[in-house]
Formats: C-alpha cells, structure tokens, sequence
C-alpha cells in the first residue's frame, strides 16, 4: 500500500485536470495513488481518466457521484481513503516535481502522533508564495495560530487519515453546494497542531468561476451551509473582533435562509443578538452584489 493519497475533486474541470495528471507523472517519489472523485461533471473528464488508467502510469481510482459540492467531494474521498496520509489537489492545481518526496521525507523525519500532519505552502505558476511563509524556528502550529499571528494565504495540508476520519462529515443541505471545508479543520486545530514546511506543494491558479472569486454568489446561494459553519467558528474563534465577524455573518446567512430562529440556535446569543444590525447590513450589501452581478451578466 502506499504512504500517501492525492485525492482530487473535478467537477467539469477536462480542460484542466490533465495539467494535474501530468504533474503527478513526473513525481520524483512514486509512494502514492492518486484518487478522483468526480462530483457529476458532464464534460469527458471519465473519458480522460479511463485513459490515464490504462497508461499505468499513476495508481488511480475513480469514484464517479451525483454533484454534491467541494465538501461532498471530501466526504466520499476520506471514506476511500486507507493510506496513513492524505492531501487534496484541486483539479486546476498542479504538483512540484518533487512535491511528495518532500512531503514523506518531512514525515519520516519529524511526524509523530501528536500532530496531525503537515502544512507546507502554495505558489503561483511563477513561484511566488501565496501569503507568508512560516516564520523560522516554528516547527509546528495550527492554523488559527497561524493566522492569529499574522500569517496569510492559502496553504497546502497534508493530514494523517486517522485523525481525519476521527472528525464528522461535512453536512449536506438539499438544494445547496457548499460548506466550508475548514469546519473539519477548526475541529482539528483544537487537538493537534501541524508540523511546519517551508516547501512549495502545490502550484495553483485561481480560476474565475471557482469558489475564490464567486464568494457573494456563494453566501447568497448556500445560506444554511455557511450559517453551520460560522456557529462551529463561534466555538473556536479565540478573539472577540473575529467572533464579532462570525456572528454577523451567521446573522446575514440566517436572512438569506429566512431562519427566524437564529438568535436561539446561535452558540453566542448575546453577541449574536448585538450583531443583528451588522447583519442586516451584510445582508443588504450581499443583495446588492448579487444583483447587479446578475444585471452584469445579462449585458453580456
């Protein structure tokens, strides 16, 4: 069996996935497997993939499910998961040449039980990092501690599978797409902390219909399942300035969804009931966004 897999969720993503598979075919370290969950694309991403197969190249397995979203995606690939280790790459991210070989030599040199795997960095195409690096001499941290401190940008997780199966699924909501993946990982940061790699492992490019530039159509859409993740924040969130935030935008999510019984459902309800204002006007911006992108749209 090997030590680590590399799953990727693809949802109509044929015109991209090949940068993923080539990438993982010039791994200088061949000790994974490469596992897809096609989230209901409609596009020959199968197609691509029964050809990759049959190149046995790279060890893949293929899981093929109705679209659920980013987050179902996850639930099903942690339930095929039996490797000790495991990372997402999105299906328009990329690889460095030796990104798992840096990977298992940082685990075989300094992983132990009492972390839950490592956080190594991401870089654009042209090698610039995303945010910070980790400051020297700090050799593990969670990721609220990271960001507490000042840290920014996106990073690359490599969790060990046991830990992550420990944690519950992602919720699914009918008629919506989306939870924040970092509820399991706020769950996490409250037990283990994560052994720091000051490495590039992942290469991303930010397309312009993914979740990173669609964020107002995303809380407009999916109210409940951002309305569960700010009340799992609330409980974690370790300033007053952040739980205020999180507690506006619990409040904006529960408009949108037309949940009038928020106030008794919020884990913080006095600071739930004196961000109503703040809320409301979240709310409101969030309608403006969301309109006049559609009027946008419709000009085109």
């Amino acid at each position: 069996m090997a030590t680590l897999t590399i799953f990727t969720p693809a949802y109509n993503r044929s015109h991209t996935i090949g940068r993923t598979y080539a990438s993982l075919c010039r791994q200088t370290c061949k000790d994974f497997c490469w596992l897809i969950i096609d989230d209901g694309s409609t596009d020959n991403t199968k197609e691509l993939v029964d050809c990759w197969i049959n190149e046995g190249i790279v060890d893949i397995t293929y899981i093929y499910q109705q679209n659920q979203g980013m987050h179902g995606a996850h639930n099903t690939a942690y339930r095929n998961i039996e490797t000790p280790l495991n990372t997402c790459i999105d299906s328009d991210d990329y690889m460095p040449d030796d990104a798992v070989e840096k990977i298992l030599s940082c685990w075989r040199t300094y992983g132990n039980n009492n972390v839950a795997g490592i956080v190594g960095l991401d870089v654009t195409q042209d090698g610039a990092i995303i945010g910070t690096k980790f400051p020297e001499g700090l050799t593990t941290t969670t990721l609220q501690g990271f960001y507490q401190a000042g840290g920014k940008g996106d990073k690359k997780i490599v969790y060990r599978t046991d830990i992550i199966k420990q944690y519950p699924e992602y919720p699914l909501f009918e008629g919506e797409k989306y939870v924040g993946l970092a509820y399991k990982y706020m769950l996490i940061d409250q037990d283990y902390e994560l052994i720091t790699l000051n490495e590039p492992l992942v290469i991303v490019e930010y397309q312009l219909d993914g979740s990173s530039f669609n964020m107002f159509k995303q809380y407009w859409k999916n109210p409940r399942g951002f309305a569960f993740f700010r009340k799992a924040e609330m409980l974690t969130a370790k300033s007053l300035k952040r739980k205020l935030q999180v507690c506006t935008h619990y409040v904006s999510s529960c408009i949108i969804s037309r949940n009038w019984h928020f106030l008794q459902e919020s884990p913080l309800k006095l600071l739930t009931l004196l961000c109503i204002p703040s809320g409301i006007a979240l709310f409101l911006l969030i309608r403006h966004k969301v309109k006049n992108d559609a009027k946008m749209q419709l000009k085109k």
